[in-house]
């Protein structure tokens, strides 16, 4: 059965509420997923039965799939890792040194000196990139924030879940299941990304970021921002050219890589396990490559990922560094940064829509009591599911 992506959520939800569910579904990330918590197999027996080999996958994206208390919910098909895109020609405008491509590396200053490669020097960065429209950048005193021209960095299609798991993976609920908690390295991003857009002004704010002008939400791609963080699926709708990748920057010493990942799932519901898990091998084995050049997605199995890499280079004639990709596996959030919370969808929508739009548009908030709010508007949702 093949629906289209618009329908999928439908057309599973009546499936099931009928009583005929399919054995298997898929490809499908894990906000898909878990739209349907709690129905999916776990696989940890069928390994263990079948000897099926893991080691062929990096552990960081088998881990991905390891929910709590839940057990092996799904084996890496196609992933989507998180680098730091970044305009060469900017960079070179500037005077500024490329950020670095390999993780652990420091970002080297014009005069030689070095810094750690985290969010602190992004913003140092970001700021020389970030321009008026008298030739200023936001270190000057006679910056005009009202008459930016170029922009140093963009938190691209993130939402304030992906925002926070930059700074650390972390999860909205506690270990309970059931008590509301806002994980402190993602108030500290929030605060990064608020106090960037409307202190430091190196960020724009949803107004720019979805103008016309500036790419109606393709902000990067405009080619006048510096730097944007998201993952390997954004590459393939860049229009601007000569781009790269770096790593993903660091917080507080440790490096967050999220992680978008598609997999097939076998449903709680299959009376036919071991034939279910037959075919889901084979759609990840045999007929994976076919289906990774479908979907347009980086294998997740090591073996493959050479010849991925080598095809993917030769379409760009500046060569990006998508090794810096491949490298960026072992950082992968998890707890995923779309992992299960109770009440989900009302739960999502409380911090994806409304409170990811709230703080790129509304100068002059006390984050602090944003913050407080939402997690006390979470725990209200949270204690809605019976």
């Amino acid at each position: 059965e093949i629906v289209t992506y618009t329908s999928a959520f439908d057309t599973l939800a009546t499936e099931l509420a009928s009583g005929n569910p399919p054995d298997i579904v898929g490809p499908m990330g894990v906000d898909g997923a878990e739209s349907f918590h709690g129905q999916w197999l776990d696989l940890t027996p069928l390994i263990e039965k079948t000897g099926y080999d893991l080691t062929q996958y990096d552990e960081g994206a088998v881990n991905f799939y390891k929910t709590g208390g839940e057990g092996q919910l799904g084996i890496p098909f196609g992933i989507y890792p998180s680098v730091m895109y970044y305009n060469k020609a900017l960079f070179d405008e500037a005077g500024l040194n490329y950020p670095p491509h390999k993780y652990g590396e420091e970002y080297v200053w014009p005069d030689g000196t070095k810094s750690v490669w985290d969010y602190d020097t992004v913003r140092q960065i970001a700021m020389i990139l970030t321009v008026d429209q008298n030739g200023n950048d936001a270190t000057s005193p006679d910056f005009d924030p009202d008459h930016i021209v170029q922009y140093g960095y963009v938190p691209q299609y993130q939402d304030a879940r992906a925002m926070g798991s930059y700074f650390g993976a972390g999860s909205l609920v506690a270990a309970d299941g059931k008590t509301a908690q806002i994980p402190s390295e993602w108030a500290a991003a929030w605060k990064w990304i608020y106090n960037g857009t409307f202190t430091d002004h190196f960020i724009p704010d949803w107004t720019v970021i979805n103008s016309p002008d500036w790419g109606a939400g393709d902000t990067f791609g405009s080619g006048r921002v510096g730097m944007a963080l998201t993952h390997t699926w954004y590459y393939s709708e860049i229009t601007l050219e000569d781009w790269d990748m770096a790593a993903v920057p660091a917080y507080d010493g440790k490096t967050t890589a999220n992680f978008n990942a598609d997999t097939f799932r076998i449903m709680k519901t299959t009376k036919n396990a071991d034939a279910a898990f037959e075919v889901l091998t084979y759609l990840l084995g045999d007929a994976s490559l076919k289906l990774l050049n479908t979907y347009g997605a980086m294998p997740a199995r090591i073996a493959d990922q050479a010849d991925y890499l080598s095809t993917v280079e030769a379409q760009y004639p500046w060569k990006p560094d998508f090794q810096v990709a491949v490298d960026g596996v072992a950082y992968a959030d998890n707890p995923s940064f779309e992992a299960y919370i109770p009440n989900y969808l009302e739960a999502r929508d409380r911090v994806v829509n409304e409170f990811t739009t709230l703080i790129q548009t509304t100068a002059g908030l006390n984050m602090d009591d944003e913050i407080a709010k939402l997690k006390s508007d979470l725990q209200i949702i949270y204690d809605k599911q019976k």
